[in-house]
């Protein structure tokens, strides 16, 4: 074998080992100084993030007239909303949801696994957390580069908000966020809108219809392409059968069901008595 190969692929080698020697310590580094950026929300946004909540209007005696809002938006405890729609969640989106703190190592570990083999059909990476840090503190048009600085970002504030938060809360947080599109933003609305309940109310393929649309609200909007969101309900339905949360009968049974929605639409005319709450919100304006 020629001299100048030889030496060559001694050098490569040793780039290799190096680069294997020193990545963990490399990414540490990076990892730390991500950390340390000022511009990552800190204890108070965590603990109070900005949400828009709609405003209601009652009569005395407790019935509803109309609300005003930028998003319609009312949030809901997690006691409040149906168990198929947290098992539906959890089932689809984040499997060790219970077992991890922000940050699913396994998941990433099939994600890298899936691009090395150009297998990329496996699903994503991100935890429940990590998609709801996405809601809470959106990107912005990012490069590549700043994408992967952006996703370090996702992480770190993942791990913050586990720290922060029960995974009740954090499941409530990502479901009150969410926007379901059809002026739909949040479980309640999304609800309510759709299928005319409250979101307690929720049976199985209705609570697996809305976490379908998790995966890309536009792409299974329930009005425009319902065909695609049975297809994509099914998914979650599958997912919940091999979690153990439905019987092969049940899965079976439930999927050939149509979508059955009782779609409501709302604007801000929709309600009781709309000049009187026009008067009552420029009298609101004044106050406030």
């Amino acid at each position: 074998m020629n001299v100048k190969i030889k030496i060559f692929l001694k050098a490569s080698l040793l780039l290799i080992l190096w680069t294997i020697v020193l990545s963990p310590f490399i990414a540490l580094y990076f990892f730390l100084n991500i950390a340390s950026d000022s511009s990552l929300p800190g204890f108070e946004e965590l603990e109070n993030p900005e949400t828009n909540l709609a405003s209601v209007i009652y009569t005395a005696d407790i019935e509803l007239i109309g609300k005003y809002y930028q998003e319609n938006r009312t949030n809901s405890k997690y006691n409040d909303l149906s168990q198929w729609l947290i098992k539906a969640l959890v089932s689809t989106e984040d499997e060790r949801y219970y077992e991890h703190s922000g940050i699913d190592v396994r998941a990433l570990a099939r994600v890298a696994k899936g691009v090395l083999t150009g297998n990329t059909s496996q699903g994503g990476g991100s935890t429940i957390s990590q998609q709801l840090s996405k809601l809470l503190f959106p990107r912005e048009k990012l490069s590549k580069l700043e994408l992967v600085v952006r996703k370090f970002k996702e992480w770190i504030i993942a791990a913050r908000l586990e720290k922060n938060y029960t995974k009740a809360e954090i499941i409530s947080m990502y479901l009150n966020k969410f926007d379901f599109l059809n002026n739909a933003v949040g479980i309640n609305s999304a609800a309510s809108v759709y299928f005319g309940k409250q979101p307690s109310q929720l049976n199985i393929q209705e609570s697996a219809m809305l976490i379908g649309m998790a995966k890309n609200p536009s792409l299974f909007n329930p009005l425009r392409f319902p065909e695609k969101v049975i297809k994509r309900r099914e998914v979650v339905l599958f997912q919940m059968k091999k979690n153990d949360h439905l019987t092969e009968l049940e899965y079976d049974s439930i999927r050939q069901l149509p979508l059955g929605l009782n779609y409501t639409r709302v604007d801000h005319q929709t309600g009781l008595a709309p000049y009187f709450r026009e008067y009552v919100r420029l009298e609101a304006k004044k106050v406030l």
